[in-house]
């Protein structure tokens, strides 16, 4: 059961207090539709599990909300996952050999993080973004290029009619892997967009480059992120990689990064519909630690910063 809010198109973005009335109104619905597809009930639930954060507060407050009553009525367990976690254990719905340690790329309109995860619960941050995450890159490039919000699935459809290499974009801090520094394995989106937008005001004929404006675009941000978590995950001599987010939606990511990998680690990825933002992800992560007897208190609260749970952010002397 599925249901997007399209309301937000027609602002370019997310509008918060839309989102919220948006949730109150049909979370009740939505919820006796995903059981009945399921075909189970309330009460034959053994706990639930909501999304406590990060996110737009009054969003997450409506579902927090709603999770607690009805755990409440029901006499059973909930708890408060972290989406960011959640993205993590959705490529286990699929992937029945996925199992630690592995290197995590996080990619989201919100969030860019790589992690070294040596066990499910303990999360090792190598390196995050420094100002735009790449899916805001994403979105921010498609409104110059016309081609409305969100604008990743936009961009890699346009992007795959384009021509490589006709505008030459930077590689932001793609130049730190040469060094020890603390930015090794950081990422920065901002100069990028800044490229694109110079780009985009210097077409003589918008209609005739956007295509290959998109793909440019796309090449630059992809091979960032495919060459830092490629390092980050040779220096950690992991198997596996796994991509999460919204932007792990992007072919294009995903097929270069299995490329560049090729005989040193496999690649995971959820399907699209398990990679942007979904309750099937969170009850992965929330069974998880419901499965460990951990619970939440009646009084947990929704945080638009809610840090990953188990996150350590010294990358100590890896890499």
């Amino acid at each position: 059961m599925i249901l997007s809010q399209d309301i937000h198109q027609v602002f370019g973005g997310v509008v918060p207090e839309l989102a919220s009335r948006a949730h109150l109104q049909v979370v009740g619905s939505v919820v006796r539709r995903a059981l009945g597809e399921a075909g189970t009930s309330f009460r034959e639930l053994d706990g639930i599990a909501v999304t406590a954060g990060p996110g737009l507060v009054g969003a997450l407050l409506v579902g927090l909300m709603y999770g607690k009553t009805a755990a409440f009525s029901l006499g059973i367990p909930f708890i408060g996952v972290n989406h960011l976690e959640g993205h993590l254990f959705a490529p286990t719905l699929e992937d029945d050999a996925l199992e630690p340690p592995f290197t995590a790329l996080l990619v989201s309109g919100g969030h860019t993080m790589l992690l070294d995860v040596p066990a499910w619960g303990t999360y090792q941050l190598i390196g995050r973004t420094l100002d735009d995450a790449a899916g805001e890159a994403f979105d921010k490039v498609a409104t110059l290029l016309g081609l409305g919000y969100p604008g990743g699935a936009a961009i890699e459809r346009l992007a795959a009619t384009g021509r490589p290499g006709r505008f030459r974009f930077p590689r932001p801090m793609l130049q730190e892997l040469g060094s020890d520094g603390p930015n090794r394995y950081a990422f920065s989106f901002s100069g990028l967009k800044t490229a694109v937008l110079r780009a985009v005001r210097a077409s003589g004929d918008l209609e005739r480059d956007r295509a290959d404006l998109a793909r440019s675009f796309q090449d630059a941000a992809v091979e960032v992120l495919v060459e830092k978590t490629a390092a980050a995950t040779e220096a950690l001599g992991y198997p596996t990689v796994v991509i999460g987010g919204g932007v792990a939606c992007n072919h294009a990511l995903a097929t270069a990064m299995r490329e560049r990998l090729a005989g040193i680690a496999r690649v995971s990825v959820a399907s699209p519909r398990l990679n942007t933002d979904n309750a099937a992800m969170i009850a992965a992560a929330g069974a998880w630690r419901l499965a460990r007897g951990e619970r939440s208190g009646w009084e947990l609260e929704p945080r638009d910063d809610l840090p990953l749970p188990g996150l350590l952010t010294s990358t100590g002397s890896r890499g």
